[in-house]
């Protein structure tokens, strides 16, 4: 695999290391939207005065804390902000996407840690159909985004597609909605969905890929996306960023690159939403990030890949 030389370095000041070992300093915003003209943040309490009164009839609650009256408070809202508010270079916890040499086959910029907050709402919104969280998520993806791109000129944004029964059981691809939670904040980008899973024998193991570890992740994965003919000629010849919600050993982003080299685009790297911890040497998870208090297993419910 090949990357461009507009990818930039890792040691680039917008895109730091891990931020577990460097967290980023306390800061604090003028305003809380997301959007910096009046006119849109007056929509935007608009749109939450409503939200409140739906509330009223239909009583949710916050898929982190559990505070009534919103899927998502402001309070973690704000967490999650913080939390993916410095994109890092993540590919050196995937196995899958360096060599034994130590070299980067692959650049990822992940938009945060999986981790409290940022891993609650994300395995909400996959799992449970929370599409409240789209905008918060979707912002913090396009971070990244901007992040991984920014002064490199435009490249084409793609998707890792969904399994046919995740799809089937969720009703909606993650990834493809994400992305058009970040759309408006991607000016530029083209998003590109050419990737399908590919039929064959591989496809029909039972069970997800939780719980296993780098070698069989990747046979498992292997061959298993392809370039639908049709729409070759959309990426053949053109920079192409992967996108995907979670980054574990690397395995399905390796894929999902095989395959687009083999329609001929050019691979410049792969954002994620979230960077999981690599797995130890016997192929196990590793444990987790220690939480604010919160009473949530983050670590029992860490996501499938394929779901």
């Amino acid at each position: 695999m090949t990357t461009r030389t507009g990818w930039r370095d890792s040691a680039s000041a917008s895109v730091r290391l891990d931020p577990d070992l460097t967290p980023p300093p306390g800061f604090s915003a003028r305003h809380r939207a997301d959007h910096g003209s009046t006119v849109f943040r007056v929509l935007d309490q608009l749109a939450g005065a409503a939200a409140d009164l739906l509330s009223l009839a239909v009583p949710v609650d916050c898929v982190c804390c559990g505070a009534e009256d919103r899927a998502l408070c402001s309070r973690c809202d704000r967490h999650i902000r913080r939390l993916t508010a410095a994109p890092f270079r993540a590919e050196s916890g995937a196995p899958a996407l360096m060599d034994v040499a130590g070299t980067v086959l692959l650049p990822v910029v992940a938009a945060g840690v999986y981790r409290e907050e940022l891993a609650q709402a994300l395995l909400s919104f996959k799992r449970h159909g929370q599409h409240q969280l789209k905008g918060s998520l979707g912002r913090a993806l396009g971070g990244a985004v901007r992040a991984a791109t920014e002064g490199s000129g435009e490249f084409l944004l793609v998707p890792v597609p969904t399994s046919t029964s995740a799809y089937l059981n969720r009703g909606f691809s993650p990834v493809h909605l994400l992305l058009r939670g970040a759309a408006g904040r991607l000016p530029g980008l083209d998003v590109a969905d050419v990737l399908s899973k590919a039929s064959g024998p591989g496809l029909q193991l039972p069970g997800g890929q939780k719980g296993l570890g780098r070698g069989a992740r990747a046979q498992r994965v292997r061959g298993s996306m392809r370039v639908r003919r049709r729409v070759r000629s959309k990426v053949a010849g053109y920079p192409c960023i992967i996108v995907d919600d979670v980054l574990t050993t690397g395995a399905t982003l390796a894929e999902a690159a095989r395959a687009l080299h083999a329609a001929g685009a050019q691979v410049a790297g792969a954002v994620v939403l979230a960077a999981t911890r690599p797995p130890d040497a016997d192929g196990c998870a590793a444990a987790a990030a220690h939480t604010r208090g919160t009473h949530h297993d983050l670590e029992k419910n860490k996501p499938g890949k394929d779901e």
